[in-house]
């Protein structure tokens, strides 16, 4: 599981075993027990396990302020 970045102990991560070029790029967020998983284009909640609404949107702006960052991680792991 190879992690992108942490921010205020958020863990932003990819699964190694994504990457079906038929999905979107996504990212996967976890804390605390809870877990979401977030499409980027657009940026969207895909699911979410232990995590309110606020905490989400809060999330969701985080993905976006680092959709770059998070594509380019995507295209580095997975190679498509």
């Amino acid at each position: 599981m190879p992690t992108l970045f942490r921010l205020n102990g958020y863990r932003f991560f990819f699964y190694s075993n994504e990457g079906d070029p038929r999905e979107p790029v996504h990212v996967h967020v976890m804390r605390d027990g809870g877990e979401a998983k977030f499409w980027l284009h657009p940026v969207a909640v895909a699911r979410s396990s232990g995590f309110d609404a606020r905490t989400l949107r809060d999330l969701a702006r985080i993905v976006q302020d680092n959709a770059a960052r998070i594509t380019e991680g995507w295209h580095d792991h997975f190679g498509n």
